[in-house]
């Protein structure tokens, strides 16, 4: 069926945004809209075009038999900004406070339209990495991480605190929690990762960093690679931080449990994206 161009764009569109990071022939769209190559060149310029100035990614054009186009999702510093600061309020909110002074996430955890924003927001920072796989450890951050990879294009994995007979042989190893400094113990189906996979770690509440830690420790079993480490809300204020290198979208300072009063501001987010301008300035 010919399309007309007004049509192959929208169809192109759809198409590329449910296909993010996956290197697209254009033999594929020339054969399905009975299109030159040439025509379809042009389409792609002008989603590529459109793409950048409305902040929603680009496109990244592979020379050569073997190539073709790849969409690649990426979030405006402007939008990440708006995003991020309505997290601060919502996550302020002191009817959040929990005995113990924990946090309630869960309806941020379980809305899809936060969720995919966040993903998308770890998939502009880590875009320019090599990775071939979103590791997390289960329940909650979970979501995060299959957002995160939706992003990417890459598979997850679920690191667990007990075994499941439906994944087979694992590897376990025991870590140190940050917090509670008690010996715990993770693990990792063997068949879920091969062996020199550069793995991207993704959590939603970092405290002192022990469950990434230990994250870290399984993946030297199985000689993978920390390909970077993201989390939604990390702690200040703590006496030994376990991990050092990693990005937060939300900073939690303090929390007054008498008072009802949670303090929240950004995270390493935004520092993290303008050494990465500037990096890229220099090297221009």
């Amino acid at each position: 069926m010919k399309f007309r161009r007004s049509g192959r764009l929208v169809d192109m569109t759809n198409y590329l945004l449910h296909h993010p990071h996956e290197l697209v022939p254009l033999t594929y769209f020339s054969e399905k809209y009975l299109s030159a190559k040439s025509s379809i060149s042009e389409d792609l310029a002008i989603i590529k075009d459109t793409f950048e100035q409305h902040g929603i990614g680009t496109l990244l054009t592979v020379p050569g038999a073997a190539g073709g186009v790849k969409f690649i999702p990426q979030v405006s510093n402007e939008e990440a900004k708006l995003f991020i600061e309505e997290l601060v309020d919502l996550i302020a909110k002191s009817d959040r406070l929990l005995p113990g002074g924990y946090l309630y996430l869960t309806d941020i955890l379980g809305s899809p339209s936060i969720v995919n924003k966040i993903g998308r927001l770890f998939a502009t920072v880590f875009k320019d990495r090599k990775i071939d796989v979103v590791m997390t450890v289960a329940t909650k951050g979970i979501p995060l991480a299959y957002a995160v990879a939706s992003q990417l294009d890459v598979p997850v994995v679920i690191v667990r605190k007990d075994s499941k007979v439906t994944e087979g042989p694992t590897v376990s190893i025991n870590y140190v929690s940050g917090s509670s400094k008690r010996i715990q113990t993770m693990l990792l189906a063997k068949r879920s990762l091969n062996e020199g996979s550069n793995v991207l770690i993704i959590d939603d509440f970092m405290k002192a960093g022990g469950t990434i830690n230990g994250m870290i420790g399984l993946l030297e079993e199985f000689r993978a690679n920390v390909a970077g480490i993201g989390v939604l809300v990390e702690s200040e204020g703590v006496e030994e931080r376990l991990v050092d290198e990693y990005i937060s979208l939300v900073k939690l300072t303090d929390v007054d449990v008498r008072e009802k009063e949670i303090h929240v501001k950004e995270g390493t987010y935004f520092h993290f994206m303008k050494e990465k301008e500037t990096k890229l300035g220099v090297e221009e």
